[in-house]
């Protein structure tokens, strides 16, 4: 039997992830910030918080009383954020931070002692981590580029204990986040005082990236496939939108020459 650990495993790609691995005879032990729903077979939630240590040192401790060795850690837990760099207050700032970001990088040092040669690691960071950021999307697109280069560094690190780690870098997909965007885009709109945001407009390009988005399930077959493989890729990416990748092979001042005629 081999055991993985999910994080955000209750909604979303984390779900979708949960019952692919468990329909793949993984044990699945499932984290989430969130009530967990009842165990199913091959599948053991545990609500944990990855931004406490204590919750997730107390996780650990769960965990190794059943096993004493995880096969994967697979990171899923992310929010976002939209905002002015300018405007954001600190504490949300660093919230984007500490989950994206530090949450990973403290379920990996808590849980390391569990990880042994032929573990793996997968993050999932985002298409627009090596893409230039669009406008008021700065700070989540700053923390999944952050997570892109801490997932390479680790790498070129693990690779000495046998361990592998690679990326996932998926597009638009069908979960509550593009919903929770929608939602930050209105109250941003309505609450900066520092730009005259054109909402309608900015939507247009919200809808832009978000209009071919897939479904979750996509996310864990592929995660099923990618665990399956004697050597994993640096990076996996899915669904990339071709107006992202247009805009962002344009010189510099014609992508902010283009953004701001749309937006004013």
């Amino acid at each position: 039997m081999k055991y993985v650990l999910v994080t955000g495993g209750r909604g979303g790609m984390g779900k979708a992830v949960v019952d692919a691995l468990a329909a793949a005879g993984y044990f699945v032990f499932a984290l989430d910030k969130s009530a967990p729903f009842q165990d199913a077979a091959l599948v053991e939630h545990l609500q944990v918080d990855v931004t406490d240590e204590g919750s997730v040192e107390e996780a650990f401790n769960q965990i190794k009383s059943k096993t004493s060795q995880l096969f994967a850690i697979l990171h899923f837990a992310g929010i976002y954020a939209l905002d002015s760099l300018l405007e954001m207050d600190e504490t949300a700032l660093k919230r984007v931070f500490d989950v994206n970001l530090l949450g990973c990088a403290r379920i990996n040092r808590i849980f390391a002692p569990l990880l042994q040669a032929g573990s793996r690691i997968l993050i999932t960071s985002s298409e627009l981590a090596p893409l230039d950021p669009l406008p008021f999307t700065g700070v989540y697109a700053v923390a999944k580029a952050a997570l892109d280069k801490y997932a390479y560094s680790l790498r070129m690190e693990v690779q000495l204990l046998g361990v592998q780690v690679a990326t996932i870098r998926p597009g638009a997909v069908d979960t509550g986040m593009i919903g929770v965007s929608t939602d930050a885009l209105e109250k941003f709109c309505h609450n900066t005082k520092l730009y005259a945001c054109n909402a309608t407009r900015f939507k247009r390009i919200v809808d832009g990236v978000e209009a071919r988005k897939i479904p979750a399930e996509k996310i864990g077959k592929l995660t099923v496939k990618i665990l399956a493989k004697k050597r994993m890729k640096y990076v996996y990416s899915i669904n990339r939108n071709p107006l992202l990748l247009l805009l962002n092979a344009l010189p510099k001042r014609m992508q902010t020459g283009i953004i701001k005629r749309i937006l004013r």
